[in-house]
């Protein structure tokens, strides 16, 4: 008992033993922080050339769109394929729409319709990565540390989003917005690297046979016969589609509501991603004192109790302050939610229900939240907008721990 003890709280242990993934969680980490330098970016110059919170809030939403379109096949193609194989082809291609994006806006040619348009060719890319890369991380690790794993990687995510978004503002305010799409494209380097030095055995799972329809059948009938991951994925669907889109209205924020820059809006990003790789860091120390249902619970029920409370802030200060509780709260929901769908999936399953996930979370919840959110905010302003998603998520998650019992139980 110790030493399983000792384990559980000490996550980092897993980059010593596990040599493929410490590779992997590198690169992607490097990566990651040039992909926030893009994406505030891209949010940023979204405003520039419209003026519009309606249109960000489309180019935030539009590289979501494939993914609710495509994502659930890509679960299948994971099931069926090399999915480090199927990762390393997808970072490749994103590297590819990096570079475009670059040349664009250095030589002067971006327009809302490039943007719009390079935003659905990454993801479609992410369609297929998304599940392969989140079903990829048992091979790296084994099913002994994948909790840990789980916890390092958005350890990793979240430090790309406190370092990307804070240069990045830096990087716009002195060198110009192509310069941070440039940084994102030489970032790509450092995940290809990483994946191409990467050795695994081959699998021992069984490919799933039949049609692609009857394989994503199966993964779908699975989901709805198992009371846990049904509960779960619901859970998360109405989080990312009624909480999450405060993320693609903070361009607005940050200079309608402060009055600020894009340093301002890169501060703002910084502190959600501050109390984010808190939580990421702190889960193995709550996880060996808490339940991870009461966890779960904890985190789903503060998450929207601070967005509403960050939607009536009107001092940088305090938003920022607010925002680092609200990104330790959304670590911790998602990151435990992601884990238990995780080890109660049986393997030959997993890529079809984290493309489950990854169709809600990164999908249709992207896609649906931040136009509805970005509508109401054209007419009501970016704080309402905010305020009234968050309360509906709080309503939703007050009732779902109320009432369903397979929730309680975790």
């Amino acid at each position: 008992m110790p030493s399983s003890e000792s384990h559980s709280l000490n996550p980092f242990r897993v980059l010593v033993r596990h040599r493929n993934f410490r590779l992997f969680w590198l690169g992607q980490t490097a990566s990651l922080i040039g992909t926030w330098m893009q994406s505030t970016a891209q949010g940023w110059l979204a405003l520039e050339l419209t003026n519009d919170p309606f249109l960000v809030t489309v180019v935030y939403a539009s590289s979501s769109l494939p993914v609710a379109i495509l994502t659930l096949y890509g679960g299948v193609v994971a099931d069926r394929r090399d999915r480090l194989r199927l990762v390393t082809v997808a970072q490749a291609c994103l590297l590819a729409q990096a570079v475009l994006l670059w040349w664009l806006a250095w030589s002067g040619h971006v327009t809302i319709g490039w943007l719009i348009g390079l935003a659905l060719a990454s993801g479609i890319v992410n369609a297929f990565e998304i599940p392969a890369r989140q079903s990829l991380l048992i091979e790296l690790v084994g099913r002994e540390d994948l909790i840990d794993a789980i916890a390092l990687n958005s350890s990793g995510f979240n430090l790309a989003r406190i370092i990307g978004p804070a240069v990045g503002g830096l990087v716009i305010a002195r060198a110009g917005l192509a310069a941070a799409f440039g940084a994102n494209a030489v970032s790509y380097l450092a995940v290809l690297a990483g994946l191409l030095m990467i050795r695994l055995p081959p699998r021992t799972v069984s490919a799933p046979q039949g049609s692609p329809f009857a394989v994503l059948r199966e993964g779908l009938g699975y989901i709805r016969r198992t009371p846990e991951v049904w509960a779960l994925l619901r859970l998360v669907a109405v989080y990312a589609v009624c909480g999450a889109p405060y993320l693609a209205l903070m361009p607005v924020i940050a200079r309608e509501t402060l009055r600020g820059g894009a340093s301002t809006y890169g501060w703002l990003l910084g502190a959600v991603g501050t109390g984010a790789i808190l939580a990421a860091l702190a889960l193995a120390l709550l996880s060996s004192r808490t339940s991870r249902g009461q966890l779960l619970r904890y985190g789903a029920l503060a998450f929207p109790i601070l967005l509403i409370a960050f939607s009536f802030s009107r001092s940088f200060a305090l938003s920022a302050a607010l925002l680092v509780a609200v990104g330790f709260s959304m670590i911790v929901t998602n990151a435990v939610a992601n884990g238990l769908l995780q080890t109660t999936t049986p393997d030959a399953l997993r890529g079809r229900v984290m493309a489950a996930y990854s169709w809600v979370f990164v999908g249709v919840g992207p896609v649906i939240g931040p136009y509805v959110a970005g509508a109401v905010a054209k007419h009501a302003g970016a704080p309402v907008a905010v305020g009234i998603g968050a309360a509906i998520t709080l309503a939703y998650g007050t009732w779902a721990f109320a009432a369903r019992p397979e929730l309680r139980s975790l």
